[in-house]
């Protein structure tokens, strides 16, 4: 990393969604906050173990994540003493959830102040969230959402048209190896058997225990011998995760119909058995739920898994729709038809993996892959800088 100049001018990062924490908006946050060095001098007020994830020469805060309400008080006293004593020009909120502080501590260090919106915090069912913070996201100077549809859900709740911009999140591009996709396939012993695979933290939105209900029993018909494969975990730290067991759903829903020898839980996996599990599978499925008031912002896994040319079968719900370029990088489908999904998903298993899907997938994600998101993050805080 270049050495950062003493005038360089300062970022302050305020959120909850950082690692060590795991999910889509950590890993958004946390190249964000890279990418900013070595144009800009960086500060980030974040979860307790966040300093070890942070770019070097980062000035940290941390904050102990739970209870939610003993973060947000530990975390605006260090953001806004931090904002008095630096006056940092930018102060961003990773999320919603950090807006009212972010605007608070803009405001003392005379700067200007802009969230990165996913979707759930723009429209969180709480009437207090309603009431208290959106005030401060409508009044952020500049409002940064990861999809069209994000955007349009800010403008539905009055974030002005103006200080809106979409920048989507985006990913790394592999070198794909051949060899790793036979070893994972070997290790877990799938064999040459089809693949299905399903990534991300077990939550009700993402959909599996209808996708296992309503579509995996017509295309294990089909193809007795598929395996659906799941990588993560249960989702401890989401804000809003349903009481119980998501994996525990999943598994009585697979029993119930006699799918349960086609569904294989690998848990969380370290970032080279996950790169080799996109190139081991022939499909990656993305049955994402409508639910009221909870929304998929973008569909960051969508997007990895183009980058190693594999095709997305997706619901065309939330911002999912900017994740996947329909008929090129996957196939989108109405929400709620899990016939045509589970037709598609048949249909797809049939082609394999073809040079030219493969091509498109990877040529789509070079287009959004992380070093373009860094620069067209630059050139948005430095268009509002004026």
């Amino acid at each position: 990393m270049p050495e950062l100049s003493p005038s360089s001018a300062l970022v302050l990062l305020v959120t909850r969604n950082f690692p060590p924490l795991l999910g889509g908006m950590e890993k958004v946050n946390q190249h964000l906050l890279s990418a900013l060095q070595p144009a800009w001098r960086t500060a980030l007020c974040g979860p307790a173990g966040c300093a070890q994830y942070a770019p070097t020469q980062t000035e940290v805060r941390q904050s102990r994540v739970k209870p939610l309400p003993v973060f947000l008080v530990s975390t605006m006293w260090r953001a806004l003493g931090f904002a008095w004593r630096r006056k940092p020009q930018w102060v961003i909120a990773g999320s919603g959830l950090t807006a009212p502080i972010a605007w608070l501590a803009a405001r003392c260090a005379g700067g200007r102040a802009a969230v990165y919106l996913h979707g759930l915090d723009i429209i969180a069912p709480s009437r207090f969230y309603q009431w208290l913070w959106l005030p401060f996201i409508r009044r952020c100077d500049l409002a940064i959402v990861n999809s069209e549809n994000t955007g349009t859900l800010a403008r539905n709740r009055g974030v002005p048209l103006a200080n809106t911009r979409v920048l989507h999140p985006g990913t790394d591009l592999p070198t794909l190896d051949a060899e790793s996709a036979k070893d994972f396939r070997r290790q877990n012993g799938f064999g040459q058997r089809p693949l299905l695979l399903s990534v991300g933290r077990l939550t009700q939105r993402k959909g599996l225990v209808e996708f296992v209900s309503k579509s995996l029993p017509a295309i294990a018909s089909h193809q007795s011998d598929v395996m659906l494969v799941v990588i993560g975990d249960e989702a401890s730290d989401a804000l809003h995760a349903r009481e119980g067991s998501e994996l525990e759903r999943i598994i009585l829903a697979a029993q119930r119909h006699g799918v349960e020898q086609n569904v294989c839980f690998l848990g969380r996996c370290d970032d080279l058995s996950l790169s080799a599990a996109y190139q081991a599978a022939n499909v990656h499925v993305f049955p994402v739920l409508e639910l009221p008031g909870d929304v998929e912002g973008f569909g960051m896994v969508a997007l990895e898994s183009a980058a190693h040319g594999l095709p997305t079968i997706a619901f065309a719900v939330g911002g999912v729709p900017d994740a996947v370029w329909d008929g090129h990088t996957g196939v989108l489908i109405e929400p709620g038809n899990y016939v045509a999904f589970a037709k598609t998903v048949i249909e797809q298993l049939a082609l394999r993996r073809e040079n030219k899907t493969v091509a498109a997938c990877r040529d789509f994600a070079a287009g959004k892959a992380w070093p373009v998101f860094a620069e067209r993050l630059r050139s948005l805080l430095d268009s509002h800088r004026a």
